[in-house]
């Protein structure tokens, strides 16, 4: 076996593995505590969703609030069409799995996957001095940058393809087990009581709102099953 396959092997490996053991983090009601950094690392790559399609349409990403009950708010401004608003409401709700997807891919080779985390670094780094606005979103992604730090220049870079692909299968688990979001009308926060992703975009393009979770919902499953298959087929 080549070295290469041997470096597939652990990214498959490390994927069934993450999958088994954060499917019991959340099924032992016991384990919740450990879950919890998992949580709010979902609303991290759901809230940075929404502020990149924010710039891809071309407005501006002014802020983002994490609040410890596993909720967070992005602040956006400069979105002057309908449709671009649309496009900003569906980034969160497709933005796990799209990170996900990127994960894997990246996790196949062990170089790759550390240079991944080190872009990733830099850009926790760089939301944190631009963009996260509160006290518990500071402590949560500061920690993460360190994590990242010593994960991306001071271990093994075989350490970082295992956390990158652990990392991309909570994201890609995360699309299912809060799919409930896709079909709500409103989201409850911190911040108060607003109408839900999906419910916006229904009122920026028609149709029901449970019409655009299905929508948002099929990409998101599409994007996965893309990044697992780079991630386990050998080319």
């Amino acid at each position: 076996m080549g070295v290469r396959d041997r470096e597939h092997g652990v990214a498959r490996a490390v994927f069934v593995i993450s999958s088994v053991v954060t499917a019991l983090l959340y099924a032992v009601p016991q384990l919740n505590l450990v879950a919890y950094p998992l949580l709010v690392l979902s609303t991290v790559a759901h809230e940075t969703g929404h502020g990149l399609a924010a710039l891809a349409v071309g407005g501006a990403f002014e802020s983002f609030e994490l609040y410890p009950d596993g909720s967070g708010v992005a602040h956006v401004t400069g979105i002057g069409s309908r449709a671009g608003q649309a496009i900003v409401s569906a980034g969160g709700l497709v933005g796990p799995a799209i990170a996900a997807a990127l994960a894997f891919v990246a996790g196949r080779r062990p170089g790759v996957a550390q240079f991944f985390l080190s872009a990733l670094f830099a850009a926790t780094l760089i939301a944190l001095v631009l963009v996260v606005r509160n006290l518990f979103g500071w402590l949560f992604l500061g920690g993460f940058a360190i994590l990242l730090g010593l994960l991306a220049f001071r271990t093994d870079r075989r350490w970082s393809q295992i956390a990158l692909v652990f990392l991309g299968t909570q994201l890609g688990l995360s699309v299912f087990s809060r799919s409930d979001y896709l079909f709500t009308r409103v989201a409850q926060t911190p911040a108060g009581t607003m109408p839900s992703d999906v419910a916006q975009i229904s009122e920026m393009l028609l149709l029901p709102y449970w019409f655009w979770g299905l929508v948002c919902g099929a990409i998101s499953v599409t994007a996965l099953l893309i990044g697992v298959r780079a991630l386990w087929l050998r080319s």
